[in-house]
């Protein structure tokens, strides 16, 4: 593709020969023939050296003798060449004949069922959705159009799924809430786990991420939402349109989330909290109570931003603090070790 037509489908425009033909896609490694992107002059400083033949960059940062698209948002431009020069290969329509798909299960024609999958009794499999292979697919699972589910994927029974929607190899659907009570014996005895799971459109599950089945109702995962790997959604959680969910994330039973809202790695929500519209909550925080929109928190339990900077601040002058303090009580004649008796 050459790089005029390139820019034109982006909505961008050429600076140098437009007529170059794009051959790939690349980072600093890349040869003459490949495209890559700087998002900066800091960037584009350390691929003087490169080979790379063209660049997307934004505007006013020098890019040497290259031709160049110029966008305001590189990175993402770059996402879009990607997918206009190196296409994810699409398996044929289809179902595998080592696939176990039950007799009254509904399969678009134009879905590609691989080896070794399973399709339960009722379920439903959209237009050009397609199931690499070993996907496991429950009784009554619905999903509908436009769909991936990578090999390991696995969607139990009564699950409902929108359009567009990304599972990564591992992710788990649909599992039982981890729910208790203690018996009359004093040991745990399982509540059944008797809802579902209804994911909205343009969804993206991580790898090995698991989102747990109601107890009663429904666990619901709305629109646009993106979960990394290894994220815990548990049962009868709620999740608004938009929100990001960070690798190792956590959230707890009940609870529920705005829309907007970003959790950052290993950060954690608990149980029954309501979090507002845009929230932020940074790595590793917890957030333990309600929480207005458009907060931004940090740590456990999670404090407003300037606070837990403030409470930073002083827990690295800690030390400072103390020793001043007891020269205080030295000067004063008081005993450090009064107190703790």
């Amino acid at each position: 593709m050459q790089l005029g037509e390139l820019a034109l489908r982006l909505g961008r425009e050429v600076e140098g020969d437009a007529g170059f033909e794009v051959r790939g896609v690349a980072g600093p490694e890349g040869g003459p023939g490949d495209l890559g992107f700087v998002r900066s002059r800091a960037h584009a400083a350390a691929l003087r050296h490169s080979a790379l033949g063209a660049l997307i960059a934004p505007p006013g940062v020098a890019v040497g003798a290259r031709p160049v698209i110029r966008s305001p948002a590189p990175s993402l431009d770059f996402a879009r060449a990607c997918a206009l020069i190196a296409p994810q290969p699409r398996p044929a329509p289809g179902i595998h004949p080592r696939a176990a798909v039950a007799e009254d299960a509904r399969i678009h024609r134009s879905a590609h069922i691989g080896a070794l999958c399973a399709v339960g009794s009722g379920a439903i499999i959209g237009p050009r959705s397609i199931l690499h292979a070993h996907v496991c697919i429950g009784e009554g699972v619905q999903i509908g159009a436009d769909c991936v589910l990578h090999s390991g994927a696995v969607v139990r029974e009564g699950v409902q799924i929108g359009d567009r929607v990304i599972l990564q190899p591992g992710a788990l659907i649909g599992g039982d809430g981890f729910g208790f009570e203690l018996n009359e014996q004093g040991r745990f005895e399982k509540i059944p786990q008797l809802g579902r799971v209804e994911i909205g459109d343009d969804v993206e599950i991580g790898a090995g991420a698991t989102v747990d089945r109601a107890r009663l109702g429904a666990t619901r995962i709305g629109r646009g939402v993106k979960v990394d790997n290894l994220v815990m959604v548990a049962h009868n959680v709620e999740i608004g349109a938009d929100s990001l969910l960070v690798a190792q994330s956590g959230v707890a039973g009940g609870a529920r989330l705005g829309d907007r809202v970003l959790l950052m790695a290993q950060s954690g929500v608990g149980g029954h909290i309501q979090i507002g519209d845009g929230t932020f909550i940074g790595a590793r925080g917890g957030v333990i109570e309600d929480t207005p929109p458009k907060s931004r928190l940090w740590g456990f339990p999670a404090l407003p931003e300037r606070a837990w900077h403030r409470t930073q601040s002083l827990l690295a002058r800690l030390s400072d603090f103390t020793r001043r303090l007891r020269r205080v009580e030295r000067a004063i004649g008081v005993d450090g070790n009064e107190g703790s008796k």
